[in-house]
């Protein structure tokens, strides 16, 4: 695989930023200014981007509650991001939908979804009018190894082959669904793909802690779904470095495990020596990027933290839809 330097750096700079989103989102969820559950998505940042930056702007794709780092990869203002997650005005809903609830319609991103496996039905409906505008977009649902258990994942995947939907199914299996290991939690011996094999469809695995091994992966099968191939499902092996939730103890991890994968198995680290390594990007260059990524984070939580509530008058607005 060979991408350029504008595409590698590029590439950096949305990992970087959805990194330094989390992270900041995990201090100042402890001021008590933010709302509602959060649930963070730092060290999978690896599976949004190798995704979403081969995707265009009319291809569409529906999140999880674990959504921040899929809005960022697909395009999602930030600063409109922090804005909807403080609940303010002017959020990219309007202060409404919160954390779990991002969307932004003019980006092919439909929204984050608090239902486990709700998304992957929203995806097949986007697929099925994708096959039908003839244009080869594609609807790509976002999973974890939670959703995989889901009877509205098993029916859409059903639905896609039927229809032979230009659907994308990717799992992204971090191990944990909520609090529960995927070696218990999931039948098929950890193997979350042959599940979406045994409905007759095409899968990909990939180390989802590696973006070269994700883009590369996610490339050959949005070939093969564009080419009018049918659907397809990825299976990417991840891990998630904060817990299922903000206040979450993780009791369920085991002695040193958080420090392992932190050590072991960080997409950030992992791109940076590859590159730097190979001589394709200059160590300088990425510190550049965290600097920007740094200032751009600390203005979004500070025009948060200035901007007007939502106008209770409001309060009705978008509830109802008229048909004439």
């Amino acid at each position: 695989m060979q991408l350029g330097h504008d595409q590698l750096l590029g590439a950096y700079r949305r990992m970087a930023t959805i990194r330094a989103f989390e992270e900041r989102l995990h201090e100042e969820i402890k001021t008590g200014e933010i709302a509602g559950f959060t649930h963070l998505y730092a060290g999978q940042e690896a599976v949004a981007v190798g995704i979403c930056d081969q995707l265009t702007i009319e291809d569409k794709i529906v999140s999880t509650h674990r959504g921040h780092g899929h809005c960022i990869a697909k395009g999602c203002d930030v600063k409109g991001m922090m804005l909807e997650i403080y609940g303010r005005a002017g959020g990219l809903c309007k202060g409404r939908g919160g954390s779990m609830h991002i969307a932004d319609l003019d980006v092919g991103m439909l929204g984050a979804n608090g239902i486990v496996g709700g998304g992957a039905p929203q995806a097949v409906g986007a697929a099925l009018a994708a096959k039908v505008d003839g244009k080869g977009r594609v609807g790509v649902a976002f999973s974890g190894d939670g959703a995989c258990n889901q009877g509205t994942t098993f029916e859409a995947m059903n639905l896609a082959v039927v229809t032979r939907a230009p659907a994308i199914f990717v799992f992204e299996n971090n191990h944990y669904s909520e609090h529960t290991g995927d070696a218990y939690a999931v039948g098929t011996a950890r193997d979350i793909a042959s599940r979406a094999e045994a409905f007759g469809m095409k899968v990909w695995r990939a180390n989802g802690c590696d973006f070269f091994d994700t883009y590369e992966a996610f490339r050959d099968l949005l070939e093969h779904v564009r080419g009018g191939g049918g659907p397809a499902a990825i299976e990417l092996d991840t891990e998630r470095f904060y817990g299922h939730f903000e206040g979450d103890p993780q009791r369920y991890r085991g002695p040193g495990e958080i420090d392992r994968i932190r050590a072991e198995r960080d997409c950030l680290k992992g791109f940076r020596a590859r590159v730097t390594g190979a001589g394709l990007l200059a160590g300088a260059e990425l510190d550049a990027v965290d600097a920007e990524v740094a200032a751009l984070i600390d203005a979004a939580v500070a025009e948060a933290r200035a901007a007007a509530d939502p106008d209770p008058a409001t309060v009705a607005d978008d509830v109802y839809a008229e048909y004439h």
